[in-house]
Order: structure tokens, then C-alpha cells, then sequence
């Protein structure tokens, strides 16, 4: 009765590793369980996918669900700002389980590497630990970033560069760094190999270490880092407003007396730019009417400021779009999102049936062309965690990269932290500066090897859900090559996917002709029968 007990209830222990994944975010962030968590689940790939390999991608699926379902536990928080609930739940079940199909896809295709990679020489064993499993971890992970419109949200090496471990993103951006995560993982599995199973060498980890140690190294000596007192900075005013989201109109304060209270606190500093959040003039009407420029104009006088960025939407020949603009004094430009939110911004579709764009919470948005704003590359909300579309913006010449979001929607949760912490992999990517301004936080600027100074409270913990505002000096690059200052810029992640496609057309050889050698010789036992 114990026994059986202890087997039907254990199995749930297998769920560890996702726990250790959702605690590698926020809210817990105990960043070092990244090193780890993956750990046992590539223990098991390694030795039960002869047996079971649709069981083990069964296991490995059941962990992505569990740990998307933790990490995503924010999105309920809509519901409370008019959002449905039974979309949202279906929109959080659907996502998760999405995601969790790449979990699935991962530990399927590595137990046949390993199924294999047994019966090789051991040359094909190192193959398999420094080169196979890190490349297929992030070959997947970009093709979720990017295919459908992506969902670039908390990969595994968003956890390194917040841990202050970021300088390879500069090669490969954040995918590198999940490949190096994957790698170490990987290598403690080696080490338990050879205590528990009596297998393998001490190669597995030194080899290893001796890769990630170089990564390190090579990107501190090809990506030099401007300092403040060697180029050109720009002193940036933010302004954390934290008005409602677009669900909850109700406005029961005069939004200039806020903030005239807000911007008093940096005038006397003499800002050059005041960096306002996404949907600000929303509280003044569309961004290209009349008492979005007054306003704008207001904020440049009360400051002194040369120029004032804030979001909104505007519309032209009956295009809406969700807008970014700079007033300067006889001079307005705007930036149109590129990147639209679907079932958000956009419902697919909605343009060839009119009548879904009702269903669109903030109506149907057209997608414009990426261009500057000035000096700066502009990223409207989820735009952030684009890293390619960064890329762009930097090798078209940006001197830094202005962030403005509208997390109120998500109020009271994690979702403004998890957010803030996909734009430091971008400055790292970029070698630019980030300013970066939420609504209701998490506000602050970025410098270029990705050390953030955040907006905080009185305790050091991020402001949230609370008016502030910041002042500080941010480094302008000086480069006069665009796009020259990292290599992620110049050849993005084309090396990461050439390289993990080049891998998944060796397996499928491989596996294609196991089949056909299968065939033949079940062939050749029953004609011999």
C-alpha cells in the first residue's frame, strides 16, 4: 500500500524542474535556479528516451505547461480592468500550452540525438553535450519569438542578464545566453552521470567550462562599452503618470495638475528630453490634435525641456494607429507601432472582416513602418521584446533606444517586473542605452552593458502602481558606423538559426535513414521466414 502510494504520487516530483524556472523569475527571482532547474529533465532524456521517448516529451511538455501557467499567472490580473474572464482563462490556458509544445519538442528530438549518440564513439557524446542540446534549446526559442507573430516573453537568458551576466547577449544576443544556461545544466548532468552511473569523463565539464568562460571573455573584448565621461550624453526626465488603462476612462484628478506636481520635481534639473509613457495623451485626446501639441508644449515650457516623447494614438485616412511622438518647438514627428498585440491591438483578420474589429480591445490598429523619432529607435509596449526589430532600429542609426509602455492593464501583478526585465537584454544586444517609461512602472534607463537604474520606492523595491518621476544622464553612441557597435547588430540571429536548422536537417538524415534500414531488414527477416 506504500509502495504503491509512493509511485503514483511521487511522479509529481517531476515537476520540480518548473518550479525551480517560475522561481528564476519574478516574483521570487532566485536567479540562480536557472543554473539547475533544467538539470533532471535532461538527466532523463539522456536515459529513458530509449524506452519512452513519447513519455519523456509527455514530461518535459507537462513542465513547460506547469511553468507558463506560473509565469503568466499576471494575466488574470486584466479581468479586474473589464477584461472577460472566460477569454482571459482560455487565452492563458492556450498560450501556456502553446509554449509548453516546445518543452515537448525539445525533449523529443534530444532523446532521439541520444538514442543515437549511444551507439558512437565518445567524440559524439561532447558533440551531443556542448553543441547539440544548448543549440536545439535556442533554435526553439527563436522560432517561438518569432514565428506567428512570436511570443518573446522570459527566455532562459533574460535570467542572466539581470543577474549581471549579459555580455554575451552581445554576440548572439539572448538566445546565446540561454545556449550557455542550457550548456551548464548539461554539465552538472555529466558530473551526476559519472558519480551515479559511472560514465563519461571529466571532459563533460571541463570543455564546457572552458566554452562558457571564453564566451565571456571574447564578448568583453569585442563589444567596447562607451562611458559617460568619454561621449555625448543627454540629460532624460521620466514620467511615471499611473493613470487607469484605456478599460477604466474615469479620470477623478486634473491630469495637469498632476503632472505640474510630477514634472516641479526635475524641472529645476533642466531636462533636455521628458520621456512620457505609452497612451499618455490619452488624457488630452489623439496625439496629432491640437491639445496633444498644447500639452506638449506646456511640459517643454514648465521644464525647459528641448523636446518631449509621449504615446498615444492617432489616425490618418481612417487608419488608426498606436503612435509615439516628439514635440519639439516648431516640429512634431511620430513613430506607428510596427509590432501589434494580436487579440489586442488587432483581432487577425479584422481587416478583411470589419465586424471582429469590435472585438479588439483597444479597436483595430494598423502596423506602420519602422523608422526613428530623432535620434532614437522607439519601442511601443511588447515592441521591447522584439530583439530583432532592435537590431534594426540600431543599425539605422540610433543613438538610444526609448521604451514607453502601458502596464496598468496588468496592475497589482508581475507583469510590469517580468516586462522591465526583457529590455536590459536589449541594450546589451544593441550596445545602446535604454530609457524605458511604464505607466504604472517599472520605469528607469539601461546602460549599455545592462546595468539598470530603476525608479524605486523608499525601500529600493521598483515603483509600481504609483506616480514618480526620475532624472538621470544617458549615454548617446557615438559610432559612425550604424549598427557597429555589437555583433548581434550587424548579424543578428541568423548564426544561432542557420546553425540549429542545419542540426534539425542532420537529424531528420539520420532518423530517415534508421527508418529505411529498419524497413529493409524487417524486410529481408520475413521474406526469410
Amino acid at each position: 500500500m506504500l509502495g504503491e502510494f509512493f509511485r503514483r504520487y511521487l511522479k509529481f516530483l517531476w515537476l520540480t524542474p518548473a518550479l525551480l524556472l517560475w522561481g528564476s523569475f519574478p516574483p521570487l527571482a532566485e536567479k540562480t535556479d536557472i543554473l539547475f532547474a533544467l538539470a533532471p529533465l535532461m538527466y532523463l532524456t539522456r536515459h529513458s528516451g530509449r524506452r519512452d521517448p513519447k513519455g519523456v516529451a509527455l514530461v518535459w511538455f507537462l513542465n513547460g505547461l506547469t511553468f507558463y501557467l506560473a509565469t503568466l499567472s499576471w494575466m488574470p490580473a486584466i479581468v479586474k480592468n473589464g477584461g472577460p474572464w472566460p477569454l482571459v482563462a482560455l487565452g492563458m490556458g492556450a498560450l501556456s500550452a502553446y509554449c509548453a509544445l516546445y518543452f515537448a519538442a525539445y525533449g523529443y528530438v534530444a532523446t532521439c540525438v541520444w538514442d543515437w549518440v549511444r551507439s558512437r564513439n565518445y567524440a559524439w557524446r561532447l558533440a551531443a553535450i556542448i553543441v547539440v542540446e544548448p543549440l536545439l534549446w535556442a533554435g526553439l526559442e527563436i522560432v517561438r519569438s518569432r514565428f506567428g507573430g512570436g511570443f518573446a516573453w522570459n527566455q532562459l537568458g533574460t535570467v542572466a542578464v539581470n543577474a549581471g551576466f549579459g555580455a554575451p547577449a552581445s554576440l548572439g544576443g539572448v538566445y546565446l545566453l540561454s545556449m550557455l544556461i542550457v550548456l551548464i545544466n548539461g554539465t552538472l548532468v555529466g558530473i551526476a552521470e559519472r558519480v551515479f552511473r559511472k560514465g563519461g569523463t571529466s571532459l563533460e565539464t571541463i570543455l564546457p567550462l572552458i566554452f562558457v568562460f571564453g564566451t565571456f571573455e571574447l564578448a568583453k573584448w569585442t563589444t567596447p562599452q562607451p562611458s559617460e565621461s568619454e561621449g555625448e550624453t543627454m540629460k532624460v526626465a521620466l514620467v511615471q503618470r499611473n493613470f487607469p488603462c484605456v478599460f477604466n476612462p474615469e479620470r477623478e484628478e486634473n491630469p495637469q495638475l498632476v503632472y505640474s506636481n510630477l514634472l516641479s520635481k526635475v524641472a529645476l534639473l533642466a531636462p533636455e528630453l521628458v520621456v512620457l509613457p505609452e497612451s499618455a495623451m490619452a488624457e488630452f485626446g489623439r496625439l496629432d490634435r491640437h491639445n496633444a501639441f498644447r500639452f506638449a508644449e506646456w511640459v517643454r515650457e514648465l521644464t525647459g525641456a528641448e523636446a518631449v516623447i509621449a504615446g498615444g494614438t492617432r489616425v490618418e485616412q481612417s487608419k488608426v494607429y498606436n503612435s509615439a511622438g516628439m514635440f519639439q518647438e516648431e516640429r512634431v514627428d511620430f513613430y506607428d507601432k510596427v509590432h501589434l498585440v494580436p487579440f489586442g491591438e488587432y483581432i487577425p483578420g479584422d481587416k478583411l472582416i470589419p465586424a471582429l474589429q469590435k472585438l479588439a480591445p483597444v479597436g483595430s490598429c494598423t502596423a506602420g513602418d519602422l523608422k526613428l523619432l530623432g535620434d532614437f529607435g522607439i519601442a511601443i509596449c511588447y515592441e521591447d521584446t522584439d530583439s530583432a526589430q532592435m537590431r534594426r532600429l540600431a543599425k539605422m542609426g540610433a543613438k538610444a533606444l526609448v521604451f514607453i509602455t502601458n502596464d496598468s492593464w496588468f496592475s497589482y501583478s508581475e507583469e510590469p517586473v517580468q516586462h522591465a526585465w526583457q529590455a536590459v537584454a536589449r541594450a546589451i544586444e544593441t550596445g545602446l542605452a535604454v530609457v524605458r517609461v511604464g505607466n504604472s512602472g517599472v520605469s528607469g534607463t539601461i546602460a549599455p552593458d545592462g546595468s539598470a537604474t530603476w525608479l524605486v520606492d523608499g525601500k529600493g523595491r521598483m515603483l509600481l502602481d504609483t506616480p514618480g518621476t526620475m532624472f538621470d544622464r544617458v549615454i548617446l553612441a557615438q559610432t559612425s558606423a550604424p549598427g557597429g557597435l555589437t555583433w548581434y547588430v550587424r548579424l543578428g540571429d541568423k548564426p544561432i538559426f542557420i546553425a540549429f536548422l542545419l542540426l534539425m536537417a542532420a537529424i531528420f538524415m539520420v532518423k530517415y535513414k534508421r527508418n529505411l534500414e529498419i524497413i529493409r531488414l524487417r524486410r529481408r527477416y520475413g521474406s526469410d521466414e
